[in-house]
């Protein structure tokens, strides 16, 4: 933007000093022109009387007389013919001043400068004067020179003016680019100073605003996300005094054991939402330890349903770049999934591999009635909140957005045998982010 203001300003005052220079430039060539065509005109006026009444003889001193005192050559054609002082051909000018009618004729070289003289008793006298081109310019090429120096001048102040001006709003517009980008990347105390014109004050006033409005918006957010889960732990509770009560010790063991794993998982719940809803342990885990426990949970329920399961797990460790809560999460709702969706005694399988690059490939395939809709409108089956089998529509989006996290990403197809096939790639672990936008909350 700064360059861009540089060049139309360049280009409007090039425009504008040349609309004024070059007609001052030839004003002055025609003014020197003229001032020594009068200068000249001037010198000769003083033979007018001499010619008009004089012999030739006193008419020929004269005339040298003259030249002398001007250092030009000056020529006096008689009516007889005679042609006295210097020597000049009787040219076509000279004869229609003849007729009584002075002028002045251009040449190649000059300008010829002829005054006719009346009252001589044998006709008119022609006095005859010549200015050459270099008495003509005289003085001009300096003076081009002067305005030249002078546009020169006016267009690089002109360029300094310009470059101030577009600095006071290029520098506002960076700081409020930059704000901008920061409160993409999470940073939500980053603030604009408010500089510049009055519009883009009122900018940096409203990014701050906005910015301000975000913090607000995700902390009430966040609040209400841990009262809603903190809710949950009342039913908990209720629920691990059944388990508790139950006759079968490895019945009641396992139920508890699970119920454990539920409160574990709300109180996470909890610290996520409070505490910048970013994971608040690792920024990565191990993929075969993590998906080995949950399909070791989801196998007595599947043994309970009649369903065969497959596994191609690859012997740990395997690191990803999800935190273990939600690489637990997204194989949960993926084996939901089959559990909700398809008939008791369809079996399903589940592979774990280790993906070029880095991080993990988690695929979930079963021999259910697949997923028709998604060969043709795939986009629809991940849309959040959207579900075409009564469910919340959260299951397959919850595995989209954490594959992208990690930097993978999530994709259907047919199985082998007919059903759906999802396939989760897992990016590598990687730094997590720091966020500075909100803290801690007691």
């Amino acid at each position: 933007m700064r360059r861009r203001l540089a060049l139309l300003v360049t280009a409007t005052m090039c425009l504008v000093l040349l609309a004024f220079l070059v007609p001052l430039a030839l004003l002055l060539r025609t003014v020197a022109r003229d001032r020594a065509v009068v200068a000249a005109s001037v010198d000769v006026q003083g033979l007018v009387p001499l010619a008009g009444s004089a012999g030739p003889d006193e008419l020929r001193r004269g005339a040298a007389q003259t030249a002398a005192a001007t250092g030009r050559p000056i020529t006096v054609f008689l009516p007889d013919g005679t042609v006295l002082g210097a020597s000049a051909p009787r040219t076509d000018g000279v004869r229609l001043a003849s007729r009584g009618e002075s002028l002045t004729v251009d040449l190649d070289s000059g300008r010829e400068i002829l005054v006719a003289v009346a009252g001589r008793p044998d006709g008119v006298a022609v006095i005859r004067t010549f200015v050459p081109e270099d008495e003509l310019v005289r003085g001009v090429h300096r003076a081009w020179l002067v305005l030249a120096g002078l546009g020169v001048a006016l267009l690089l102040l002109g360029l300094f003016v310009a470059d101030r001006l577009a600095r006071s709003l290029v520098v506002p517009i960076t700081e409020l680019a930059t704000v901008s980008h920061r409160l993409a990347r999470a940073e939500l105390d980053a603030r604009a100073r408010p500089a510049g014109p009055p519009e883009l004050r009122d900018v940096a006033t409203a990014l701050n605003h906005l910015a301000g409005r975000i913090q607000e918006l995700l902390r009430e957010e966040r609040e209400q996300v841990a009262d809603l889960s903190h809710r949950l732990r009342t039913p908990l509770t209720a629920l691990r005094l059944e388990s508790e009560s139950l006759a079968g010790p490895e019945d009641a063991s396992r139920i508890t054991a699970q119920v454990d794993a539920l409160e574990r998982a709300v109180t996470g719940l909890i610290r996520q939402a409070r505490w910048r809803g970013e994971s608040a342990g690792e920024a990565g885990c191990d993929a075969a330890r993590v998906v080995r426990d949950r399909v070791e949970f989801w196998s007595v329920l599947a043994e309970d349903t009649g369903r065969r399961v497959d596994l191609d797990l690859v012997d740990g460790p395997l690191p990803v770049g999800l935190p273990p809560d939600e690489l637990a999460a997204v194989v949960d709702a993926l084996l939901g999934n089959v559990f909700a969706h398809t008939p008791d005694g369809t079996g399903f399988a589940v592979g774990l591999t280790p993906r070029p690059g880095g991080g993990a490939l988690l695929t979930v395939a079963d021999e259910g009635p697949g997923l028709p809709a998604a060969l043709v409108h795939p986009a629809a089956l991940v849309r959040r909140g959207t579900s075409s089998a009564g469910s919340t529509g959260l299951g397959l989006d919850i595995a989209r957005r954490a594959a992208e996290v990690s930097g993978g990403r999530l994709r259907l197809s047919a199985g082998p045998t007919g059903g759906a096939r999802v396939a989760v790639e897992l990016g590598p672990p990687r730094p997590a982010p720091v966020s500075r936008g909100l803290g801690p909350r007691p």
